[in-house]
């Protein structure tokens, strides 16, 4: 096996990395035109960009300048360690006029002449970047990098023409992630859409087959969930339907790329471990800091870790899906304290109250929606293997120890 030549320069020879701007908390909104990137944006175990859901106040509404606007296909690298590991890591913007460059994200912009821009995108997590980045990082509680110790990493680079074929190589891979994510999206949007149309606008089938609101259906009102519900439902607590229970805390010191199961902590995957604490798909809620209330669907044979609420339905009939959804409608904030930490206890979650179908209206959605949760699992379990599949190449490669033909 040939390995081609490497050539050693420091990143500032490559690359240029600037500073996003600093945002006053004045502006952040809950809805605008402009959505401010931090750090939850990167999505650290399986690579590239990721929408934020454990904040709500991420639309900014003050003047910016045109500069710290982001376009597509800029790539951004995080200047903040919040979570072990995260410096280094490297994104994607997915789309123009969207988002703000934020002061904790770091723009990398490319001298294409000597370096492949998509080849750059994946050098910079490649272990010899992120071991320098994490010997001068600044030691303190939150681990911090600045752009000129991004610049100053030695790094080992093939010709051009090796550095377009890697990048080719490892863009089509993520690609192929991309799009199966989406297949995912658009899953989730029927089990969705099912549900919004059964149990919010109550057309649900009736005996006849028909939407049971729309077509005369006797709706009544109902005082503890302060509004109008179909004759017959009635109100009840999260535990009548759901067990919940919090499991035992990993280390975030075991956790690896080479581990067979998925980890669950508060905002979805942080890893992979050689064992596994639960065996079906279930409920987990964020429910320490701020990431409180976030929700989320685990794998089967998955370690869920203790920072998260794990709740599955008591009937078996019930599919985990019907809870899922309905969280979008409860008032899970309302059962957040702490003012320091908040947090989410078990004996606040279970008196929430919550809608109750009559049995077989429940049952009948789980029916609707096993198929496609079961696809959406499907899917996610290949893309585990594909990431798996990148991550073994992906060394290789960067250090020239194996080679793609022409």
């Amino acid at each position: 096996m040939s390995i081609p030549y490497l050539s050693e320069h420091k990143l500032k020879e490559l690359i240029k990395v600037t500073r996003g701007a600093s945002l006053s908390g004045q502006y952040f909104e809950e809805e605008g035109d402009l959505i401010r990137l931090t750090l939850g944006n990167f999505d650290y175990t399986n690579g590239g960009f990721k929408e934020n859901t454990s904040k709500e106040n991420l639309y900014y509404s003050g003047p910016v300048a045109d500069n710290f606007i982001m376009n597509e296909g800029d790539i951004i690298t995080p200047m903040t360690e919040q979570t072990p590991g995260l410096l280094g890591s490297t994104a994607r913007i997915p789309e123009s006029g969207k988002y703000i460059q934020s002061q904790d994200v770091g723009l990398v912009t490319c001298d294409e002449e000597k370096i492949d821009k998509d080849f750059c995108y994946y050098l910079l997590p490649s272990e010899i970047v992120k071991k320098q980045l994490s010997a001068g990082a600044q030691q303190t509680k939150i681990r911090h990098t600045s752009p000129d110790k991004i610049e100053a990493c030695t790094v080992f680079i093939p010709s051009p023409k090796e550095q377009n074929k890697i990048g080719r190589f490892l863009s089509s891979i993520d690609k192929l992630i991309n799009l199966k994510r989406k297949e995912i999206t658009l899953m989730e949007l029927m089990a969705k859409q099912i549900y919004d149309y059964w149990f919010v606008q109550f057309d649900f089938p009736n005996d006849e087959g028909k939407p049971y609101k729309s077509s005369g259906g006797k709706m009544i009102w109902n005082e503890k969930l302060k509004r109008e519900i179909p004759e017959g439902w009635n109100d009840t607590t999260l535990d009548y339907y759901c067990k919940m229970y919090q499991p035992q805390t990993i280390s975030t010191k075991l956790l690896n790329g080479n581990g067979k199961y998925p980890v669950y902590g508060a905002n979805g995957i942080i890893g992979f471990y050689n064992n596994y604490n639960h065996t079906e798909s279930e409920i987990v809620i964020a429910c320490r800091g701020n990431s409180c209330g976030v929700v989320n669907r685990t794998d089967p044979f998955s370690w869920i870790t203790g920072n998260a609420m794990v709740m599955a339905m008591k009937n078996s009939k019930y599919s985990n899906e019907y809870i899922s959804q309905s969280l979008r409608y409860v008032n899970i904030r309302g059962a957040i304290t702490g003012s320091g930490q908040p947090q989410i206890t078990r004996e606040n979650l279970k008196g929430i109250r919550i809608i109750l179908p009559h049995d077989k209206n429940i049952v009948k959605y789980s029916e609707a929606v096993t198929g496609i949760v079961k696809k959406i699992l499907k899917i996610r379990e290949e893309i585990n293997e594909i990431v798996v599949m990148r991550e073994f190449f992906k060394p290789l490669l960067m250090t020239g120890q194996v080679t793609i033909k022409d």
